[in-house]
């Protein structure tokens, strides 16, 4: 595992979101009115809209372009929509962010993130 440090929690508003770079990849990072922290690739399944923009609700964001609501915990999109977006690990150390972005064996988020956009 390759844990990255991303920036310190307060930085991240509760029901908010903040976009983070790695390696050229936009992964959105959010944080939950319950004070729970997630990160996904910055793409909407849909139509490639930034999540990082959208509405959190729950454990759930609202894609800014279309309405598509996606879980925050799988990356899949909710109701009758279909699609997913890569998730990543998360873990909060010493009111630090740390996404775990997989690097060598490529993992099946990995591997969705090199299909060309």
């Amino acid at each position: 595992m390759s844990w990255i440090d991303v920036g310190a929690l307060s930085a991240l508003p509760a029901r908010g979101a903040r976009r983070v770079s790695i390696d050229g990849v936009d992964i959105a990072v959010f944080r939950t009115g319950a004070g729970a922290v997630y990160a996904l690739r910055d793409r909407c399944p849909h139509r490639g809209g930034p999540l990082s923009q959208g509405i959190v609700h729950g454990d759930r964001v609202t894609c800014p372009l279309h309405d598509w609501v996606i879980d925050l915990e799988t990356g899949s999109a909710t109701g009758a929509d279909q699609g997913c977006t890569p998730t990543f690990a998360v873990r909060v150390e010493s009111g630090r962010v740390l996404i775990d972005v997989q690097r060598g064996e490529a993992s099946t988020a990995e591997r969705a993130l090199r299909i060309p956009a």
